[in-house]
């Protein structure tokens, strides 16, 4: 056999690795964030294994690649754990998150086209679509409901020229997305998000700056005002 040959061979597996990785990731990192694993827990390989059904090089390569987005903990000698959460770490987030997305927010306005306003406004339908059927408090919504409202998160500063901001709101916005989840689950009947959002893209449709990062800025505050209140010591 000649080598061409041997490496047409090996293909499949190296393939058929990588996609176990991808699948192991995948499902991890959605256990975390929708809290079947919960902060804090020990990742154990062999709890792992047998949740999973996949061998621990395999977990390990995608524990590894949760460690790089900050869901996961690795000490030397100690192994993997779930990230704690906490309002602290959320708070720091916010602001973090407020400084970069507002600014992102208030460049997409002022270059924003035609184009980009018809993509923010299907972006808002389809979060409409979800938001309008997440009264009824069912849990398998929001996985739907955490995709579209980051499509139109996105969809607000798509049309901001600068790479570096977009890619740093990015990465805020999901480390935020455990801290969205939870609040999703806290159900405030006080808030209307889906207000909140259709107040921002009025906003920002509208050309009024000034305006729509205000209003952004107070949205993505809400969620944190909320958590506070829900974890505040108990009296």
């Amino acid at each position: 056999m000649d080598k061409n040959s041997a490496a047409a061979g090996r293909q499949p597996k190296v393939v058929g690795a990588r996609s176990l990785v991808e699948a192991a990731y995948a499902t991890i990192r959605h256990d975390i964030l929708d809290g079947s694993l919960a902060p804090g827990l020990k990742l154990r390989f062999e709890m792992l294994r047998e949740r999973y059904g996949v061998g621990a090089s395999t977990l390990r390569e995608a524990l590894t690649r949760l460690v790089g987005e900050s869901l996961v903990t690795s000490e030397e000698q100690r192994g993997f754990r779930v990230a704690e959460v906490s309002l602290d770490d959320f708070a720091d987030l916010t602001r973090a998150r407020k400084l970069i997305e507002v600014e992102a927010l208030r460049q997409s306005i002022l270059h924003g086209d035609d184009a980009w306003e018809g993509t923010l406004v299907g972006a808002f339908h389809r979060l409409s679509k979800v938001e309008a059927k997440l009264a009824t408090g069912a849990p398998e919504l929001r996985d739907d409901f955490e995709e579209r409202n980051r499509d139109f998160h996105y969809a607000l500063i798509a049309a901001c020229p600068s790479r570096w901001l977009k890619h740093m709101h990015g990465i805020l916005f999901q480390q935020s997305e455990r801290y969205r989840r939870l609040s999703l689950a806290a159900r405030d009947e006080s808030r209307d998000v889906h207000a909140e959002h259709e107040a921002v893209l009025e906003a920002a449709l509208a050309r009024d700056v000034d305006r729509a990062c205000r209003l952004e800025a107070e949205h993505i505050d809400k969620t944190l005002q909320l958590l506070s209140r829900r974890f505040a010591p108990k009296t």
